[in-house]
């Protein structure tokens, strides 16, 4: 197949280096844009203007603008949180709870979407759970569970495991129709496939920026509709939560900003802004539709092999279902993941199972070098 990323390839110096990384539902390798963008503030910090406030606010203003790209959505409806977690209890912290009101969620998510809400239990919260069936939650399945008192859904775009990809737009139209807060774990998925938020009536998402964003750990982003910020009571402040937080300093108030910029409470992780822009903006440059086209037919030879092989798949097979994870129930799985290791072939092992997530830049000839190092590494 022909690589219509092939010229991008040269921004992922580990190629070079003789690392073959499909890891990224994990966590992604540093692009050489992303990261010159952060040598040069680092270097800025160090010896240059040191005192770097004018910039950053304009990088932090580039970045929202780029994300929002990636979103469909306006950037003034954006702020950065330190990670998925902390962008979550954001939402789980804020609302109005009453003892007896319900949360949704499943049994596939990664605990990042679960604790969060898990620690509302301590107000009489009650957490219903789905039962995935074949990997999969099914719009379906959602609405037999939805309640009268059922005020929030939270579930991830891609499930980290399984990778199957949620009908975001047809959960959002059940939510809205019922009542139902719509809350999306966006990290498994943002930047390998499209998502609107306007179209999908996403309420609230959250996001860490170090896996399919091509990003550094510890930082992430949420995005949140006006309306749904104005049912939260914000439950941490800080000095620049207020308009116009540089003036008048000594004017104690609480005078929260209009847009979701309310939630970054003071000093951030700048470089991680820096790194973040850099990258949404390489995204948008790619195009997620051709990127999350390219990862499709990588991740069909995946499947062909492991059928080939006769090894049961944790993945669904229809493209609408899935992006740009593979998860394999390979014979003899960790010491296949070992000696892959070995041969500095990276992937991730998952509760017994190998994970195989590729990004755009990636090419069918690594699928097939990696592809033929676990047939010859099964036992």
């Amino acid at each position: 197949m022909d690589h219509p990323f092939a010229s991008y390839r040269s921004l992922f110096p580990h190629l070079a280096a003789g690392k073959l990384w499909l890891n990224h539902a994990a966590i992604s390798p540093l692009n050489s844009r992303t990261k010159a963008a952060v040598d040069a503030y680092l270097l800025n910090r160090s010896e240059g203007t040191i005192d770097d406030f004018p910039q950053i606010v304009g990088i932090s203003n580039d970045a929202k603008q780029n994300l929002g790209r990636l979103l469909n959505a306006p950037p003034q409806r954006i702020a950065f949180v330190n990670n998925t977690s902390d962008g979550l209890n954001i939402i789980a912290n804020g609302l109005d709870w009453k003892s007896g009101d319900r949360i949704l969620l499943n049994d596939m998510e990664f605990p990042a979407n679960v604790v969060p809400f898990l620690n509302l239990r301590r107000l009489g919260v009650e957490i219903d759970i789905i039962p995935s069936a074949n990997g999969e939650i099914t719009v379906e399945q959602i609405a037999a569970a939805i309640t009268p008192r059922t005020r929030l859904l939270s579930l991830s775009f891609v499930q980290f495991l399984s990778g199957f990809k949620a009908d975001l737009p047809a959960v959002g139209r059940l939510c809205r129709e019922r009542g139902v807060i719509f809350c999306v774990d966006a990290i498994q998925g943002l930047g390998n496939a499209p998502l609107d938020v306007m179209d999908a009536r996403i309420d609230f998402l959250s996001c860490g920026a170090h896996k399919w964003m091509l990003s550094m750990m510890g930082l992430g982003f949420i995005y949140l509709t006006e309306e749904l910020q104005s049912r939260l009571t914000q439950q941490f402040a800080g000095w620049t939560s207020n308009k116009d937080y540089f003036s008048r300093l000594l004017e104690y108030r609480i005078d929260f900003d209009d847009s979701a910029r309310r939630y970054e409470n003071g000093a951030q992780n700048n470089a991680g802004i820096v790194a973040i822009g850099a990258s949404a903006a390489l995204l948008n440059e790619a195009g997620i539709p051709a990127v999350h086209r390219h990862l499709l037919a990588l991740t069909d030879e995946v499947i062909a092999f492991a059928d080939e092989k006769g090894w049961a798949l944790l993945t669904p097979r229809e493209h609408s279902k899935r992006s740009g994870i593979v998860t394999l129930a390979v014979p003899g799985a960790e010491k296949v993941f070992e000696g892959l290791n070995k041969r500095n072939i990276i992937v991730s092992l998952r509760e017994g199972r190998i994970r195989i997530a590729p990004h755009f830049y990636n090419s069918a000839g690594d699928i097939r070098t990696a592809c033929s190092a676990i047939a010859e590494l099964v036992p």
